[in-house]
């Protein structure tokens, strides 16, 4: 039985920068997917009522960035140095502020659109370009080894190009960025077996 059980919905969403983690350092673990059918009674179980949730030793821990700071901790992925693992945490942070501006649970599908447009069109543009600049000639974003906020880029922007499949067709290094990640044979691997979900 692995130590680890990862409970989320059946997509990638905000469980994925952890199965990504999981898949690379070569850690045995429990892909645990529910339905949408069966939120509501499992919920109440959960704390915070929020998932992803990853059970561990007894203990129920939350928040999909928390688990993985607690996963790459002691390991390169985090950052080799005090200051890398402050850029790489700061790289994350920025790709999740603008992740969590999406009205993803919005039920007025007329504002939920208009709201997606307004993302993609005003303020996914800046902040490209920025992500750009930070990469600017290196291969990856801190240093010069993969860290998981490569991760967290390719995770991010795989949701964005289902949204917006143009979106990165002005900053070819970003889209670079995303098929050095994506060749990682750990993550190869994962991609080609995880189940196709749109998200």
């Amino acid at each position: 039985m692995s130590k680890y059980k990862l409970i989320y919905f059946n997509i990638r969403g905000r469980a994925e920068i952890i199965r990504y983690i999981f898949a690379y350092l070569d850690i045995k673990y429990e892909d645990h997917r529910i339905e949408q059918a069966d939120w509501p009674k499992i919920k109440p179980t959960i704390p915070f009522g929020k998932i992803p949730v990853l059970k561990v030793g007894g203990l129920t821990l939350h928040q999909s960035l928390a688990i993985a700071r607690y996963l790459t901790k002691n390991t390169d992925l985090a950052g080799k140095t005090e200051l890398e693992q402050c850029q790489a945490d700061a790289v994350v942070d920025t790709l999740d502020d603008f992740m969590s501006l999406f009205p993803w649970a919005e039920k007025n599908q007329d504002i939920k659109e208009r709201t997606f447009k307004d993302l993609l069109t005003c303020h996914a543009p800046p902040l490209l370009k920025d992500l750009d600049t930070y990469l600017g000639d290196r291969e990856w974003f801190i240093g010069d080894y993969v860290t998981w906020a490569d991760f967290y880029w390719d995770v991010c922007s795989t949701t964005l190009l289902v949204l917006k499949p143009d979106l990165l067709d002005i900053h070819p290094r970003l889209a670079s960025l995303r098929k050095k990640v994506q060749a990682i044979p750990a993550i190869a691997a994962w991609v080609q077996k995880r189940p196709q979900t749109k998200f």
